[in-house]
């Protein structure tokens, strides 16, 4: 989230049908979205949409959050390669392996700033902060990083795949992640840890939410079953210089947040992206090209640090 707007405004919709809005002074950017599976059910409220407190939405949704994007590299590194860390039993979610006990690798690269992005391993990494910086720590032959950071205000880090090419999510055929995390201290006025992407044309900056350092949130009346769980689902419009970055070219104003909450907090698993991006458009919420899927982990403040010792995002088409 990259707004300056100190307002979020959540709206819960259903498929095709008009919206209801609450205003929430909780954090300094809003969230939102449409949540939904292949095969899972939605049930959801109408009503008319609420004004925001820095701009006003379209007819579906006002608030809003900002997210992480743009260009840029730097950072201190830290020489090392990567051993693999070892695990011990097996979960089996959404119809694939995930190792909940898999420890952290050795090794590894350090990246520090504000703005920074990269390759390690096949998989993009990026850390973005609107505050007084980060790190992250990635490695040459693991699908695993870290991230740390004290008092940053807004600060993410994520490890996925950048997508260069303008297409529709169903061209990738299945987009899952498979992650596990642990995570230490605190995170300040609000937290996010799970997947994170944006869409362009139209602009849509997205969350799936699996944990929280401050509890899961949004949560509304629509509610959609996916890789076995109960997600709400959320949509909002923002207003700020965030998007700047992330949107596609020559973007300007606002843009769209959609969000997927979990019912309850899981710290490994498999998230099905695909599923929910189905689920979004079976609302009647209108989806753009895939730009990024990324595992991601937000913060508002605070000083505390995590692990991802599972960190993948594969698709089943290029």
């Amino acid at each position: 989230m990259r707004s300056g707007v100190l307002f979020s405004v959540i709206v819960t919709c259903a498929a095709l049908a008009s919206c209801t809005g609450k205003v929430e002074n909780t954090r300094s950017t809003g969230t939102g979205g449409a949540v939904g599976s292949g095969g899972a059910t939605s049930t959801g409220g109408s009503g008319a949409p609420a004004p925001a407190g820095g701009g006003t939405g379209p007819a579906t949704a006002s608030g809003g959050q900002t997210g992480a994007g743009g260009a840029a590299t730097g950072g201190a590194q830290a020489a090392g390669g990567a051993t693999a860390g070892t695990g011990g039993s097996i979960g089996v979610d959404g119809g694939v392996t995930v190792d909940c006990t898999a420890t952290f690798p050795t090794g590894g690269t350090t990246h520090t700033g504000t703005n920074v992005n990269g390759t390690a391993d096949g998989l993009n990494y990026g850390i973005w902060t609107n505050g007084s910086g980060g790190d992250i720590t990635v490695f040459p032959s693991a699908h695993a990083f870290s991230a740390s950071w004290n008092n940053s205000m807004d600060f993410l880090a994520h490890v996925g795949l950048d997508f260069n090419t303008a297409k529709d999510y169903t061209a990738y055929g299945t987009i899952s992640a498979q992650f596990s995390e642990i995570k230490t201290g605190t995170s300040g006025s609000f937290s996010s840890i799970g997947m994170y992407g944006w869409m362009h044309s139209p602009c849509i900056e997205w969350y799936i939410n699996e944990d929280s350092y401050s509890g899961l949130r949004p949560r509304g009346s629509v509610t959609a079953v996916i890789d076995g769980e109960t997600y709400y689902l959320t949509t909002s419009t923002t207003t700020g210089t965030g998007g700047a970055n992330a949107c596609e070219a020559g973007h300007t104003g606002s843009w769209t947040n959609i969000t997927s909450t979990r019912a309850s907090a899981r710290q490994c698993g498999t998230v099905t992206v695909s599923d929910h991006f189905k689920a979004w458009a079976a609302q009647g919420w209108s989806l753009g090209t895939v730009a990024s899927v990324h595992i991601n982990v937000e913060v508002g403040g605070g000083a505390g640090s995590i692990q991802f010792p599972v960190a993948n995002v594969t698709t089943t088409s290029k």
